[in-house]
């Protein structure tokens, strides 16, 4: 056989690979399910949904009742900005609060519980001393702090009852009494009734609604028997029909469910004008600040129908992000109560979720004409001080337990700042963990093995 001139082999050619079957390729809309499970799945969700839910709920109410006050401020004579500067300074002592809450261990919480509860009770009985409480809008439930400056004591009852409830029940867990159904009900259904009767002597129907949500929330996570459970609600409704019975006000309240007109002397007034409001929005809305109802039209357009005003200047695509926001945040409080193993944080969070979220379903249904007006404002999103500090405080609460779930605090531990991380050379996958490059790490590295 002839050489070839450069005394090479001839070049033989590769055997043929077998043709192999190509993968599908994934379907985009499973592939964006499978992130979103993993999105959920993360140790921080809750917590991120937590801080920025009510943080965006903060902040878009601020606007808006910039925007549902300023005519309501200037019929009174007073600067567009009074309600808004207001509602301002409340924000920001909420977030200080808010602050405090998170960072605040849980056995301060727990010793907290009894001084809240005291305090409530003590301001809601000055509420019935001549003088001292003031009567707004035919409910007599405020006092006085001199000055425009107000405060409503039966705002601060549900922060108090969701405390005092988590840590009376979380004893009783450990003790494990909550077998024996007087130990599930007393001193727990004594105390909330009379929570809701001084409340009720100054007339706050809606405030009262929320505390029995709250209840019969604290309840039905410690596991209360249906009959148990049944026989509390068939107390609370037979109390609820008394009190709307001996009521016109309220009885004509019931009947403005789903009206479309205002009915004889305008007895449905607002939750008609609430419905025009929501209806001339459209989809995007009439613009912000461009509303018509709250010329004088729509009562109370910066407190209790807030959502009414969104919906005609935001339109449906603004209350459906808020209705998300609320939403979302009620998702991670669930998740945090089901996750924990402390009995005081799954009935802690489950009472503020109960809290926060019925108060928002209670303010929605009425304003969209599907339950009675209540009179109880947007969480975190109507104008009241009262109302936003200890909804932030509780907000505080959901947070400092959503950094304590299951793999969270050592997530959060990895999340160090840029500046002063340690510098080590290879890829960052061979660095391991990032640490602070700190004085006294350096010293250390620097000893020998056998210096002290």
């Amino acid at each position: 056989m002839p050489s070839s001139r450069t005394s090479r082999p001839p070049a033989q050619r590769a055997p043929k690979r077998p043709s192999t079957a190509r993968a599908p390729r994934e379907n985009p809309l499973t592939r964006f399910v499978t992130r979103a499970r993993r999105a959920w799945d993360r140790p921080l969700t809750a917590y991120y949904l937590i801080l920025g839910g009510s943080l965006l709920i903060t902040v878009l109410g601020l606007v808006m009742v910039y925007s549902a006050s300023q005519i309501t401020a200037l019929q009174m004579s007073l600067p567009g900005s009074y309600f808004f500067r207001k509602q301002f300074l409340a924000a920001s002592i909420g977030a200080l609060l808010m602050l405090l809450a998170s960072r605040m261990p849980v056995k301060l919480h727990r010793a907290l519980a009894y001084p809240i509860l005291a305090g409530a009770v003590f301001l809601l009985v000055l509420v019935q001393v001549p003088g001292i409480g003031v009567a707004v809008n035919g409910n007599q439930n405020w006092i006085s702090l001199g000055g425009s400056f107000q405060i409503q004591p039966s705002e601060f009852g549900k922060l108090a009852l969701v405390l005092w409830g988590a840590d009376l029940i979380a004893r009783k867990q450990d003790k494990r009494l909550l077998t024996q159904w007087k130990h599930m009900l007393v001193p727990l259904v004594p105390v909330t009734f009379m929570l809701l009767g001084l409340i009720m002597l100054g007339g706050d129907m809606g405030t009262t609604i929320i505390l029995t949500a709250i209840l019969f929330g604290l309840l039905w996570l410690a596991g209360a028997p249906t009959r148990l459970f049944a026989g509390v609600l068939g107390v609370a409704v037979v109390l609820a029909a008394i009190a709307i019975e001996t009521s016109p006000h309220r009885l004509n309240r019931l009947a403005c469910i789903g009206a479309t007109d205002p009915g004889p002397n305008d007895i449905c007034w607002q939750g008609v004008h609430g419905i025009y409001a929501l209806a001339s929005g459209g989809i995007f809305g009439s613009g912000l600040g461009a509303s018509v109802e709250k010329w004088g039209q729509l009562p109370e357009a910066h407190t209790d129908f807030i959502f009414a005003v969104t919906g005609e200047e935001l339109g449906l695509a603004g209350t459906l992000s808020v209705v998300a926001l609320f939403a979302a945040l009620g998702y991670a409080g669930i998740r945090v109560a089901g996750r924990t193993e402390d009995p005081f944080v799954r009935y802690a969070a489950g009472g503020v979720t109960t809290w926060i979220t019925a108060q928002a379903v209670i303010n929605i249904g009425a304003v969209l004409g599907l339950l009675p007006i209540a009179g109880v404002p947007l969480p975190l999103f109507s104008y009241g001080g009262s109302a936003l500090l200890p909804t932030m405080f509780a907000i505080g609460l959901l947070i400092a337990f959503a950094r304590d779930e299951p793999g969270a605090r050592a997530a959060l531990a990895l999340r160090q700042p840029r500046f002063g991380r340690k510098r080590a050379g290879g890829s960052r996958s061979d660095r391991g963990p990032r640490r602070w490059n700190t004085m006294r790490r350096r010293a250390s590295a620097a000893r020998s093995s056998g210096e002290r």
